[in-house]
C-alpha cells in the first residue's frame, strides 16, 4: 500500500508541475501574440522607448532616429556609428510615438544615456 502512496503524489506533483508550466507559457504567449498583433494592425501609440539620435548641422538638429532594444545595443550602435560618420549621436530614453518597433516621433527628449 505504501508504495501505491508514493507513486500516486509522484504522479500528482508531476501533474501541478506540468500545469504551472502550461500557465507560465500561457502567460508569456499572449504577451507576445498581443505584441504581434499591435504591429500587424499598425497602431500608433506614445511611449517610453530608448532611441539612437542623430544630429547634423551647425546648430545640431535631429535628423534621423532609431529604436533600440536596450540601453547596452544602442550604446554599442553610437559606438560604431561614430566611427563611420561625422554626425553627432546620442542614446536617450524618449518619450515618443512608435508604431511596432518604429520610432515615428520624438515627443520629448527624457534622459541621454551615457
Amino acid at each position: 500500500m505504501g508504495k501505491i502512496k508514493i507513486i500516486f503524489f509522484i504522479i500528482l506533483a508531476f501533474i501541478v508541475y506540468k500545469g504551472f508550466v502550461a500557465f507560465k507559457n500561457f502567460e508569456i504567449g499572449v504577451s507576445d501574440r498581443t505584441a504581434k498583433i499591435e504591429e500587424l494592425a499598425d497602431f500608433e501609440k506614445e511611449g517610453e522607448v530608448i532611441g539612437l539620435m542623430m544630429y547634423l548641422g551647425d546648430p545640431p538638429e535631429l535628423k534621423e532616429h532609431f529604436f533600440t532594444a536596450s540601453r547596452s545595443l544602442c550604446l554599442k550602435l553610437k559606438e560604431t556609428a561614430e566611427e563611420n560618420s561625422n554626425a553627432y549621436y546620442e542614446c536617450a530614453k524618449v518619450n515618443a510615438v512608435i508604431k511596432g518597433k518604429k520610432i515615428l516621433s520624438i515627443i520629448e527628449e527624457i534622459e541621454v544615456l551615457e
